[in-house]
């Protein structure tokens, strides 16, 4: 046992910081990691899972407060990184991973590795993104359910492609689909990954060849990242669709670049996440050498709104 001043800490306690974490998650993929509901993580993180680690508890119970606590804290990063507060993340992230590290919990530390892999992929910093997406992986050998390796192997995929590794690449997602296939419905899968399904795969593989310049197989895996749109998942389906319009653009059709990019951007606009809004600006400066055109206008004029809004 753990003895602290503050008090006895049971299930309880933790079962509510986890469902604060679950809710919290849910008002991200909806409203965007810059939503007023937002800055209530961190509050929560202060006010309710501070105190509770310097409480008293058992070896069982202190395990699962570390995960709850970590969880939540990996989600503050999250949540900063949706809205351009690099550092801000980072330090999340760090705190993160030494909670997960207490709870033992190996699989979430590879969850945090992933995530700041795909910080840094979308930063630029690939080679880092590949570093971080392979130590998650290393650490999960024989220990994460199949369905945990095949998103460990898909961020590997996303770096791999930012750092234009075909090969690599090709090979990473192969692997993350192989992964994916041998998940079943009775595995032990840990809560935090209940959004990952093909749909998840299909939207990375996308990113993955539009990065390879291949926008012919972009094409074919947005048609099934976009198949099941849900409200729940607001800012995903507004990034698959800019996506979606950039393998357009890409394959030569402007007219459903434009369209695609409307729906983007009208999707966009209802969410707070500068990184969609910077997916979207990506898209716009993409279509500049077509700005003459009567459809490029139109969607130019409805971004207008959105890039006024600070980057």
């Amino acid at each position: 046992d753990r003895d602290g001043a503050v008090g006895r800490v049971g299930h309880s306690d933790v079962s509510k910081l986890r469902e604060a974490a679950d809710e919290a998650r849910r008002w991200d993929s909806k409203y965007g990691g810059g939503d007023w509901r937002s800055a209530m993580v961190p509050e929560c993180l202060r006010s309710d899972a501070a105190p509770l680690l310097l409480g008293s508890y058992s070896d069982e119970v202190g395990r699962s407060l570390f995960r709850a606590t970590s969880e939540l804290t990996r989600l503050a990063g999250w949540m900063a990184f949706d809205t351009g507060q690099q550092e801000a993340a980072q330090r999340y992230y760090i705190q993160a991973l030494r909670l997960a590290r207490a709870a033992a919990d190996v699989p979430l530390g590879g969850y945090v590795l992933a995530s700041m892999s795909l910080q840094a992929t979308y930063r630029g910093f690939a080679e880092e993104g590949v570093d971080l997406a392979q130590a998650a992986l290393e650490r999960n050998r024989s220990l994460a359910t199949a369905r945990t390796m095949s998103f460990f192997r898909l961020v590997e995929a996303r770096a791999l492609a930012k750092a234009n590794d075909k090969q690599a690449c090709a090979v990473a997602l192969a692997a993350a689909e192989s992964w994916l296939e041998r998940s079943r419905e009775g595995d032990a899968d840990p809560g935090w990954l209940d959004f990952y399904a093909y749909d998840r795969l299909a939207a990375d593989a996308a990113e993955c060849y539009t990065d390879l310049k291949a926008p012919g197989q972009a094409r074919r895996f947005t048609e099934e990242s976009l198949s099941d749109p849900t409200e729940n998942f607001a800012r995903s389906h507004g990034l698959r669709l800019v996506v979606a319009a950039v393998a357009e653009l890409e394959s030569g059709n402007l007219d459903a670049a434009c369209a695609v990019g409307t729906r983007a951007i009208e999707m966009a606009a209802r969410i707070s996440s500068t990184r969609a809004n910077d997916y979207v600006r990506d898209l716009l400066h993409r279509l500049e050498p077509y700005e003459n055109e009567p459809v490029v206008k139109e969607l130019l004029e409805a971004a207008r709104p959105l890039l006024a809004a600070p980057a």
